[in-house]
């Protein structure tokens, strides 16, 4: 079984793995106050031209994504997401089980637009009603979304600008973020990023990690008291270095972005050949996620040989689904997989 259903089914990179080895019996204060996890730090500031901002290293998505959000709101205040958005759809409820109501917005590409945004928190204020409502509090948005595609600068510029104007913090899941880096039509930097918005995370646990996210505060509003929502929510590793020593192995010399880019270059040769072949696609991706809608004869006999991920109906006869690589794909299964879609044809 050839898979491609997520981005996270190999393991870690062999460097990780042997640095993890190499530094396995040392004796190191826990909880992220190591030295591998200051360095880590260090590489990743320097990376997002942030130096003032903070960093803070936690296992998985939904556990960052619970704990920085609800670090963020208060009692009586939702979050702002895509009706698409990860937190929306495929959290089982984590977020409302803090308390907080996710606030969804239309979308047909995974993206929310500035003047969504702008139009939904001027009909809140706007209510007489409004205290008997939950109040926007802030924004969330992933990069890239879960259709694969991504904010360009401009975008994120009009995101920004509204959520300034608003008082809403902007927070960018970014589980897959080195692949929208990698994406060919990226215009954005994580000097940009880190610029546009006031939190956001680096995903290792789908890049190259075994586990892990480096959690990156640049609102010195958000910083305070980061620490305790980390522990409150079981996310203080106690052997904290395990994470930071992956984090520097992919910081310390462009690994993250080096592997990124070959997830990506495995999703683009796929696409391709299969547009050749005059196959659609549900979403125009340039990342690692791919949506061709194919006859539901054929996908029933790939069944056999790969796994992929049902997205949704396309008619009656035809789906789309979604081949995912990742950091560590083999272009022989690739290739394998297109010719026996052509073959299938």
């Amino acid at each position: 079984m050839i898979r491609f259903e997520c981005d996270y089914t190999e393991g870690a990179h062999e460097r990780i793995l042997k640095r993890l080895l190499e530094t396995n019996d040392e004796q190191t204060s826990g909880y992220g106050t190591d030295p591998h996890c200051e360095l880590a730090r260090a590489y990743i500031k320097k990376a997002c031209d942030a130096e003032p901002a903070d960093v803070h290293f936690l296992v998985g998505g939904t556990q960052t994504n619970t704990t920085v959000i609800a670090s963020i709101l208060r009692p009586h205040q939702g979050v702002i997401a895509a009706i698409s958005g990860h937190i929306a759809v495929h959290e089982t409820g984590a977020i409302e089980a803090t308390g907080h109501k996710v606030l969804t917005l239309t979308s047909d590409d995974g993206k929310i637009r500035a003047e969504q945004v702008k139009e939904l928190v001027e009909v809140h204020w706007s209510d007489a009603t409004h205290e008997h409502m939950v109040q926007p509090g802030m924004v969330y948005i992933s990069q890239p979304t879960e259709n694969g595609t991504i904010y360009s600068k401009s975008e994120l510029e009009a995101l920004s600008r509204v959520c300034r104007e608003s008082g809403l913090p902007l927070f960018i899941d970014g589980a897959r973020l080195g692949y929208a880096l990698a994406a060919e039509d990226n215009d954005l930097s994580l000097a940009d990023i880190a610029r546009l918005c006031d939190v956001f995370y680096i995903g290792g646990t789908k890049i190259g990690a075994m586990m892990g996210e480096a959690v990156v505060i640049v609102n010195e509003a958000l910083k305070k008291d980061f620490r305790y929502h980390i522990k409150q929510k079981g996310g203080l590793l106690a052997k904290g270095r395990m994470l930071g020593i992956q984090f520097e192995t992919l910081f310390e010399d462009g690994l993250y972005f080096e592997i990124s880019k070959h997830a990506v270059d495995m999703a683009v040769l796929l696409r391709d050949v299969l547009t050749e072949q005059g196959i659609p696609f549900q979403y125009h991706s340039t990342t690692n996620q791919q949506f061709p809608i194919l006859p539901d004869r054929l996908l029933e006999e790939l069944k056999e040989n790969y796994s992929f991920s049902f997205w949704e109906k396309a008619d009656e006869t035809h789906s789309a689904v979604r081949f995912c690589t990742s950091w560590a794909t083999k272009r022989e299964n690739v290739e394998k997989l297109i010719e026996d879609i052509k073959r299938l044809r």
